[in-house]
């Protein structure tokens, strides 16, 4: 029997670093989960145990925190360029390198305190080559919910089918949103900030203003949305779990006149439903292996 060896990477996951910035007497804060990834000819390493081209895990979670203030963390997006690039450089057999950062947000209650946001997690997934890089802008455990505007009916049915229709029904979901940028030269090309600002503004207000016949259609509006709003985005992909609430039903209760007129729910939180989707430019450039690695995406 004759075996090889297949595709293979290797990295360090999840480094939580904390950036304080204390120029002033008002601070500022850069909470991060990082994860670096390194792809290219390490054979040797894994067919003769020999690690002269393996750049340690350990190294590329110093370089990490070293990074947070040689270059400090301006976005996430600019961060994890220059972090990608410096790891690239320090490792001859690497063809590339991937950064993936989740920044955790805090609000301000003091010039130096600080309350942890519930919320969306703002990501960046950056994929670095010789020759070219990657960007991917995201949210993820972004939960929406709207209480009305929201119908499923006419769907296919069998004989295992019980799903009754639904006119008027609460819809929601934990969104996992991610987008791929088109300029990417230096990481100066684009204010990472304002673009993600905008792009989580449009995804939130096509979520709250748009009639929906099921959470596909839903995702199919905020997609088209942000690729209007902003040109430099090429495609968004979704991940979003339907967060089924089902009325409860009170017959069975002897009290005399209580009814539900959709007003109580239980939440059930499995099993669930996992819509996702592309929306993609029609002119958009190719994405290469901008999606490589990034788990749950279709």
């Amino acid at each position: 029997m004759t075996h090889h060896l297949g595709a293979n990477q290797y990295g360090k996951a999840e480094t939580r670093v904390v950036r304080i910035v204390r120029d002033s007497p008002v601070h500022e804060i850069r909470d991060l989960n990082v994860s670096t990834t390194l792809r290219g000819d390490f054979a040797a390493a894994h067919v003769a145990g020999d690690q002269a081209a393996v750049l340690p895990t350990d190294t590329q979670k110093n370089t990490a925190f070293a990074y947070a203030k040689l270059h400090g963390v301006d976005s996430p997006e600019d961060y994890a360029l220059a972090l990608a690039r410096r790891l690239l450089d320090a490792c001859p057999a690497a063809r590339q390198a991937q950064v993936r950062v989740e920044q955790y947000a805090w609000d301000r209650i003091g010039d130096h305190s600080f309350v942890r946001r519930g919320g969306g997690v703002r990501t960046a997934v950056v994929t670095v080559g010789p020759d070219e890089a990657h960007v991917l802008s995201g949210v993820e455990d972004l939960v929406l919910l709207n209480t009305t505007d929201s119908e499923f009916k006419g769907f296919l049915r069998d004989e295992f089918t019980t799903l009754a229709e639904a006119d008027d029904r609460i819809l929601a979901t934990a969104l996992v949103a991610r987008w791929r940028h088109t300029t990417t030269d230096a990481g100066r090309e684009t204010d990472w900030n304002a673009s993600y600002d905008a792009a989580l503004a449009t995804l939130l207000s096509t979520f709250a203003g748009t009639y929906s016949r099921a959470l596909q259609e839903t995702l199919h509006a905020m997609g088209g949305a942000l690729l209007d709003a902003q040109d430099g985005l090429a495609e968004v992909r979704f991940s979003a779990p339907n967060k089924h609430h089902f009325l409860v039903d009170f017959s069975p209760f002897r009290v005399d006149g209580l009814t539900n007129e959709g007003e109580v729910f239980v939440a059930a939180d499995r099993p669930y439903g996992l819509i996702e989707a592309q929306v993609v430019r029609d002119d958009a450039p190719p994405a290469g292996d901008a999606w490589l690695g990034v788990p749950g995406f279709c």
